[in-house]
């Protein structure tokens, strides 16, 4: 399988570890969606259209009976509605406007005068479909927003009337600045008629020809100035909308559904791909360690009633358990009165309760086992037993009387006690903490303390501290047939257990394989042991 491969599957068993996160947040952002769409008031969009004809001259024909606008630039119109030419005119028809509701008006009224402010229009926006390369001919569509349809074609309407009549307003700019020269010649004519009252009959029957075609033109001009057209005309008005153009809840819903979804995927594959924590066997090929057993996480609850072991039992780990015996026993085949070391990288990964409970199960299998708890700073074994057998019996291993802790037992190898938790197994507990754990470890006799011990038991299990706090465990290494690394799953970093396996590398331990511990079996099924598997006949309960 290449690198890429093992990547893609990685990737995919993320996603599908936290798939119904993944459909959750989709699920409850569409409802979140769905539930504010139903709470926004409506919005209703009426559209009025234009039709643009820039076919006219430029210059006004005095002469003929229509005077036209000039043709308007690319981008006139769209610069025109943004206007106070235009939205002013549009306000006082809105305000003179019967049929909208007070409040409506008010409200479209504001929002007008803000955009305006702005220049970012919303209430009233503009498409245009014109042909440049034909002089810009084309069309405009006015659309309107309300919360009503008669507000919104009301509107659409009075836009589409006084973008009209802005245009005509152009044609008739060139009119009466035609006017106003006509007028101004009059007036010069006037002027020198009276002041020059001795001028020669000629002269002054040509100043008074003169007036009279001024006379005539301003009159024509005046005349031209009610049959002054625009570019734009009319093409169709607006009708009353039948339906919402917005909100639609369950497009909305559906819509941001999809995009959670896109959103927490991809969040999820982030995480997969950055996630380095131990979850499977995959994830320790790279380090070359193998998987003796993926135990299942307990619950909380069962082992604060009951305690670690008998918790284990009625979660029913022995098929774990199990596994992980047979790998243990194969890997320690041909030793007499192995000592396998028990420890983890970091504090809390359960390395504790997993050599309860194996030894659990290889007392279960009628062998006799120790367990000796070597983690003298924070060491676990008599609270992880407590519940389990709250009296317990303590009998003499060697000697007489002697030590009743590691940290004794250490000291005084040749009279010691042991406590029997349950048939089968004996623990010495760590005893009282103490921070110069190692010095204690160096100046003991550990090969001759251990050999004493081992001749009365099957197995030695050795609970040590974590490899990368203490080094207390390369020293107990050095004493054991094996060792066994515990990873808790979806927390130990695949860096620490390289640097745990470097560290023991060069104190020369014998690492036998990892157990993957506290497993979530919904999430992760690589390991499946099938509890389902009963005997014939047995009723599944």
């Amino acid at each position: 399988m290449t690198e890429q491969e093992i990547d893609l599957n990685a990737l995919w068993r993320g996603i599908k570890r936290r798939l119904s996160w993944i459909l959750g947040t989709a699920l409850l952002l569409g409802l979140a969606t769905y539930l504010w769409s139903r709470a926004q008031a409506p919005v209703y969009v009426a559209s009025a259209t234009l039709i643009s004809a820039n076919s006219g001259s430029s210059d006004p024909s005095l002469g003929g009976a229509l005077v036209k606008a000039p043709p308007l630039p690319e981008g006139a119109v769209q610069q025109a509605l943004q206007s106070t030419q235009v939205i002013v005119p549009l306000l006082a028809a809105l305000k003179a406007d019967q049929d909208i509701t007070d409040d409506e008006k008010a409200r479209i009224t504001r929002n007008l005068n803000l955009e305006l402010s702005e220049q970012r229009l919303k209430t009233v926006t503009l498409v245009s479909r014109v042909d440049q390369y034909s002089g810009g001919n084309g069309i405009y569509t006015l659309n309107a927003k309300a919360r009503t349809p008669q507000a919104a074609e009301r509107v659409a309407n009075l836009a589409s009337a006084s973008l009209r009549n802005w245009d005509s307003e152009r044609a008739l700019e060139n009119i009466r600045r035609a006017a106003a020269g006509f007028r101004a010649q009059l007036g010069q004519v006037d002027e020198q008629l009276n002041e020059q009252k001795t001028l020669p009959s000629l002269e002054r029957q040509t100043l008074i020809a003169r007036r009279a075609n001024l006379q005539a033109s301003l009159a024509n001009v005046v005349i031209l100035e009610g049959s002054a057209v625009g570019v734009l005309s009319r093409l169709s008005d607006a009708v009353s909308p039948r339906l919402a153009q917005s909100p639609k809840p369950f497009r909305d819903a559906i819509l941001a559904g999809l995009l959670g979804l896109l959103l927490s995927a991809g969040i999820v594959a982030l995480i997969t791909v950055l996630d380095r924590t131990i979850r499977n066997e995959d994830d320790l090929l790279s380090l070359n360690l193998p998987t003796l057993a993926v135990v299942p996480r307990l619950r909380q609850r069962d082992v604060l009633l009951s305690g670690i072991v008998r918790a284990a039992r009625q979660a029913g780990l022995y098929e774990a358990i199990g596994f992980l015996r047979v790998n243990v026993l194969t890997a320690l085949q041909g030793k007499a009165h192995p000592i396998l070391m028990v420890t983890s990288t970091a504090p809390g990964e359960g390395k504790s309760s997993l050599t309860a409970t194996l030894a659990d199960g290889f007392a279960a299998s009628g062998q006799r086992v120790l367990i000796i708890d070597a983690d003298l700073r924070r060491g676990t074994q008599e609270a992880v037993w407590h519940k389990f057998n709250e009296v317990g019996q303590w009998h003499q291993l060697v000697g007489e009387g002697g030590a009743r802790s590691t940290r004794e037992a250490f000291q005084n190898p040749q009279n010691v006690q042991v406590l029997q938790v349950e048939e089968n197994v004996d623990m010495l507990p760590a005893g009282l903490s103490m921070h110069d754990s190692l010095s204690l470890l160096n100046q003991a006799d550990l090969d001759k303390a251990l050999g004493l011990w081992r001749q009365n038991y099957n197995l030695i299990l050795i609970d040590s501290a974590p490899l990368l706090a203490l080094a207390d465990s390369l020293v107990l290494g050095e004493h054991a047939d094996a060792v066994l690394m515990v990873c808790e799953y979806g927390r130990t970093q695949s860096q620490s257990v390289r640097a745990a396996l470097r560290r023991a590398e060069r104190g020369g331990l014998k690492i036998m394989g990892c157990v993957i511990n506290k497993s979530d079996a919904r999430e992760d099924k690589s390991y499946g042991y099938s509890y389902s598997y009963k005997a014939r006949g047995e009723v599944k309960a």
